[in-house]
């Protein structure tokens, strides 16, 4: 059966980088076997499905081919998504009933005029994406609170948690990623939000305050499937941020963060590291340890620097160990040809052949001059989407679009040849479909043959293109 889909058409002269179009349903492809979807990286076609690029017949010398094996399987695919940051939720607050209806279910629905985002990453308390700097447990000056008994969701319950329920109600599916940027000021050496770390005489403490938090959300029907310890742990220079050196982690992991969870009876995914593919000894670090690994589900990383095979690094060293792609933003300074080829190459082909269980984008939305970040916060972050009166969709919107459609959660990465210069990965749905992302950042249009043990199929990519074939 032909895949149900979106088609959204590009207007540049209206917003030059992004699309402020509404989704229409799409024209029936003139195959009714293969569906084939484009975004240009010249933003000239924008997630649309073709109807005249699949063909039939004797490849020509030029023509490379993608062989697909479905006997060879890999990892579970957990989703695609973005970071719901509170500037995000609260922006998305702003908008009346039927327009964030609408917005919602493109995002997270699973209809036709939806994308399929399966997968959130939320702070654990105030992201520098945040309107201001807070943790749940906040405390004047020189006072502590050993008993967490001023904890509190308090500054969620206007945006994030009502917005995350309305994401539920869609997708009562859709996976949670928690990360702290900073813990409660009044555990940190230097006692203010940018930088320093956590005093160790407040490690069990803070462990009971990670308890807390995923209770309370679970109290108001959000599960969280997974926490970070600590976003960037290796930069200090963020507002929040805190510093832990892998040691320090391997401590809190295997001292107090996984104690804790087990005498709670959580089944919360503990994570490691997220942060950059640069230092793949951190997280190994951590692994090496029995005592901290024996409490870890995997590492998360981000792409500020390093190569993406670095999830594959740590993944070959411990086979046993998930690895997981947590974040990457695009800039306000960033061209959508730049960023998308750039993006779809490493963030989602990339982390996916490096066996990460999922492939995140930064922020979910912003206004159009970055805001909110909290005070010596990002200022460059763009949004997938731009929410300043129009709902704007950005280069990051197609990004994740390009797979997060047409790959749903609960898929699983097959064997793809690598084939000169397309990148691509393949992968088999739950329900038995075939997925091939391609992106051909070449300058010229490329002949494909994409073969099976039972099929050939015979296309033109464009250049610059990303193409998703699905049978």
């Amino acid at each position: 059966m032909l895949l149900a889909a979106v088609s959204i058409q590009s207007n540049c002269s209206k917003s030059p980088g992004g699309n402020t179009d509404p989704i229409v349903t799409p024209p029936v492809a003139t195959n009714p076997d293969v569906a084939f979807w484009v975004t240009k990286a010249d933003q000239s076609i924008l997630l649309q499905q073709q109807t005249n690029v699949l063909a039939l017949g004797t490849p020509s010398s030029s023509t490379q081919t993608i062989t697909l094996d479905s006997t060879q399987v890999f990892q579970t695919v957990d989703g695609f998504g973005y970071t719901l940051t509170g500037g995000s939720a609260s922006l998305i607050n702003t908008l009346n009933g039927t327009e964030k209806s609408n917005l919602l279910n493109e995002l997270f629905g699973s209809g036709a005029n939806s994308i399929g985002v399966s997968y959130l990453r939320v702070s654990l308390g105030a992201s520098d994406l945040s309107a201001s700097v807070f943790s749940y447990d906040d405390m004047p000056a020189g006072q502590t609170d050993i008993g967490l008994t001023n904890f509190s969701l308090s500054k969620d319950t206007t945006d994030v948690i009502p917005i995350l329920k309305q994401i539920l109600a869609i997708n009562p599916n859709i996976k949670i990623l928690a990360s702290p940027w900073s813990a409660p000021l009044w555990m940190k050496d230097n006692g203010n939000s940018i930088g320093g770390g956590l005093q160790t005489q407040y490690y069990g403490v803070y462990a009971n305050y990670f308890v807390k938090y995923i209770q309370a959300m679970k109290a108001r029907g959000i599960t969280i499937d997974a926490v970070t310890i600590q976003n960037e742990p290796q930069h200090g220079g963020n507002n929040p941020s805190m510093v832990m050196s892998a040691t320090e982690e391997a401590n809190f992991v295997k001292n107090n963060l996984g104690p804790a969870f087990q005498a709670a009876a959580l089944t919360t995914k503990i994570i490691v590291w997220d942060h950059n593919c640069d230092n793949a000894n951190y997280p190994l670090t951590i692994l090496n340890d029995a005592a901290a690994k024996a409490y870890v589900n995997g590492s998360a990383f981000h792409l500020y620097a390093g190569d993406i095979s670095a999830l594959g690094v740590v993944h070959s060293q411990h086979p046993d160990k998930n690895v997981y792609f947590t974040e990457q933003w695009t800039g306000s300074t960033g061209t959508f040809e730049g960023d998308f080829k750039w993006h779809i190459k490493n963030v989602v082909i990339g982390s996916m052949n490096n066996w990460s269980k999922n492939a995140l984008e930064w922020n979910l939305a912003n206004d159009g001059g970055f805001n909110p970040h909290t005070p010596g916060g990002c200022t460059q972050c763009k949004g997938a989407i731009t929410l300043d009166g129009t709902i704007v969709r950005n280069v990051g919107y197609y990004i994740i679009a390009q797979a997060s459609k047409f790959v749903p959660a609960g898929a699983v990465r097959i064997s793809s040849s690598s084939s000169g210069s397309l990148s691509n990965v393949a992968f088999k749905t739950p329900t038995g479909k075939t997925v091939v992302i391609v992106l051909n950042d070449g300058t010229a249009a490329q002949t494909l043959v994409i073969k099976t043990a039972t099929r050939s199929i015979t296309s033109v990519l464009p250049a610059g293109a990303a193409g998703t074939y699905i049978w």
